[in-house]
């Protein structure tokens, strides 16, 4: 299996069939399981097998199927699956962190996830260094020999700058420190994270593994030890796992992301170059243009500009008229669905940061971030064309 392409695992890797050898993978909806003997039970608290199980929220077979499928996609040894993205985030970082450690981290990121690191790890003893993450110098200025953890988005979210992931794992090594990658907008697809040096890589599979906007998820990614020996024991006490029924949808998910992603990919690139070209906006923000300052590290390092772009309309007041003019676009603050959505970041998921933050972060009131869909890639345009004549 390890010579398989992410295409074929992404439809095979990680199926435990069960007697009835059925095709679709089962839905095992059940919150726990019997023993033989008493004698049995005492074994499996003690230690249970790789395909054991004692209570849903500790594990279950299809939560396990997932799990091991996403492993793969990545590249890691093992996988926790969990309640939603920030679930994810939340317990790569407090499973590993006590009081009195040091964190590093990239300033731009998703309003959730600074909330975590400024408000709620802090809260506990934690000292948290937010730096510029495209500036290597800043890093290596910000790494301590007591650091902890490095943690960014390999590609932040609204405002799309590219994280070199070598080069900070790099620095971050160097003091034994644990770097944490959030890869939602690179994507599994186009993601070798871990193979360029990242120890623990979290999604939010509410993006483009389920991609079809119908469940919550998430997913930490890492060594079999970092994850059976430091993030399951504070998971499932915790109790922030993914539903069974929820894996379910995730293991579909994944059956087609390639084929997802890479059209929803090649429609980004359409758009952000006949946009670029128009002159009509004051930005056009795409990794996958030539004038995207990380063009050349984005093809290095995931070959693809992924499927969300940004656009800046000069003001709050046109871009909530171009949002309002459009037909096929959705207003809506998830990403990665077949269907194609704008938000406005600095009134929605970014809202509560202040507006100096805001300015520093490149989060002016005019953006607005296109999480590209399945539709006609013409069609698109010309929506978006007729929105932006609109405002």
């Amino acid at each position: 299996m390890k010579t398989w392409k992410k295409r074929t695992k992404a439809v095979h890797e990680g199926i435990r069939r069960s007697q009835y050898n059925e095709v679709s993978e089962a839905i095992f909806l059940t919150q726990g399981f019997v023993y033989d003997t008493a004698e049995d039970a005492e074994a499996r608290f003690i230690k249970a097998g790789d395909d054991e199980f004692i209570y849903a929220r500790y594990g279950n077979p299809t939560v396990a199927m997932f799990e091991d499928r996403i492993a793969a996609l990545e590249g890691a040894e093992d996988g926790f699956a969990t309640a939603s993205g920030m679930a994810a985030v939340n317990g790569a970082l407090t499973s590993m962190l006590r009081s009195g450690d040091h964190v590093v981290s990239a300033r731009a990121l998703f309003g959730s996830c600074l909330y975590i690191l400024e408000e709620i790890l802090t809260r506990y003893g934690v000292e948290v260094t937010l730096v510029d993450g495209t500036d290597l110098v800043a890093w290596k200025n910000a790494i301590r020999p007591d650091t902890k953890a490095v943690f960014f988005e390999s590609i932040s979210n609204p405002t799309l700058e590219v994280i070199d992931i070598t080069a900070v794992s790099k620095l971050a090594h160097a003091v034994d420190a644990t770097v944490i990658v959030d890869n939602v907008f690179a994507t599994p697809v186009f993601s070798d994270a871990i193979a360029q040096g990242a120890d623990v890589v979290v999604y939010s599979a509410t993006k483009h593994i389920d991609g079809q906007g119908r469940a919550l998820g998430g997913v930490i990614l890492g060594t079999k030890e970092f994850i059976r020996g430091t993030v399951e024991p504070y998971m499932k006490h915790t109790g922030g796992s993914m539903s069974p029924f929820t894996a379910w949808m995730m293991l579909k998910g994944l059956e087609t992301i390639d084929l997802r992603v890479r059209a929803q990919t090649a429609t980004a690139q359409f758009l952000a170059e006949h946009l670029a070209a128009d002159g009509a906006l004051t930005q056009v923000i795409y990794p996958g243009l030539d004038t995207h300052p990380q063009h050349a590290l984005t093809q290095a390092q995931m070959g693809a500009g992924g499927t969300v772009l940004a656009i800046d309309a000069g003001s709050q007041e046109r871009a909530f008229k171009l949002l309002n003019a459009l037909d096929i676009w959705t207003i809506s603050n998830n990403l990665g669905d077949a269907k194609s959505i704008g938000t406005h970041p600095a009134t929605t998921t970014h809202q509560r940061l202040s507006d100096e933050t805001k300015a520093m972060l490149g989060i002016t009131p005019g953006l607005i971030r296109l999480s590209v869909g399945l539709e006609d890639p013409d069609d698109l345009l010309n929506d978006l064309r007729g929105a932006i004549a609109a405002a």
